[in-house]
């Protein structure tokens, strides 16, 4: 199912998971289910964004640039759960990531704040992530979006995780979240992908 796009004078071919009648539908639900989260977390939201500038300061949003559909990048938003200039210090400590594979991950990452704990315990530091899924950045399910770093080593079958856009959660986020192999990974993300379904994507969502 190819999607055909045209960009800076040029025609660009990728390959496409889903049809365009799927493409409209998840569309579709992405925005009404993230306008409706929007409405309910706009509270908790607030609350958030005054203890991180109490206990931190500014930057209250840590904004990082990530592969999107296609590998097209943009920036994703978080709320800030690491200390300022934490991202410097990434590269120094790509040797401590407990995922084998192109991926960086670490359980106890010194730079996170003692707030950032409590945030990315229940994921809360996720929220702003709801504006990427209005403006079509992201969805509100499907592959976590790495960084190009990141998928500048992926093989030929790791780059199928880029045919859908990239999710707040996903399949490995509710199944396998602490399987620290990155093969497995991605055989849930492409499980996801290749047998995509509204049901399933409400499924994943309410878990």
């Amino acid at each position: 199912r190819p999607t055909v796009v045209f960009e800076s004078g040029r025609i660009w071919i990728y390959p496409s998971a889903l049809g365009p009648s799927e493409r409209l539908l998840k569309r579709s639900i992405d925005i009404t289910l993230s306008a409706l989260l929007l409405l309910v977390a706009a509270a908790p939201m607030a609350a958030i964004a005054i203890a991180i500038l109490v206990t931190s300061g500014r930057p209250i949003i840590f904004r990082d640039e990530r592969a999107g559909l296609f590998g097209r990048p943009f920036h994703m938003r978080k709320f800030r759960s690491m200390r300022i200039g934490a991202n410097r210090e990434r590269s120094s400590l790509w040797g401590s990531s407990e995922t084998k594979g192109p991926a960086f991950k670490i359980a106890d990452d010194p730079r996170v704040t003692g707030l950032g704990r409590i945030l990315r315990r229940f994921s809360l530091d996720e929220l702003p992530q709801l504006f990427d899924v209005i403006q079509g950045r992201m969805s509100l399910v499907g592959p976590r979006p790495q960084s190009p770093s990141e998928v500048a080593l992926y093989d030929a079958h790791q780059m199928r995780r880029l045919e859908v856009r990239p999710g707040i959660s996903g399949l490995w986020q509710v199944m396998a979240r602490h399987d620290s192999s990155f093969d497995e990974w991605v055989r849930w993300d492409l499980e996801y992908i290749d047998n995509w379904s509204l049901p399933l994507d409400l499924r994943v969502s309410l878990r």
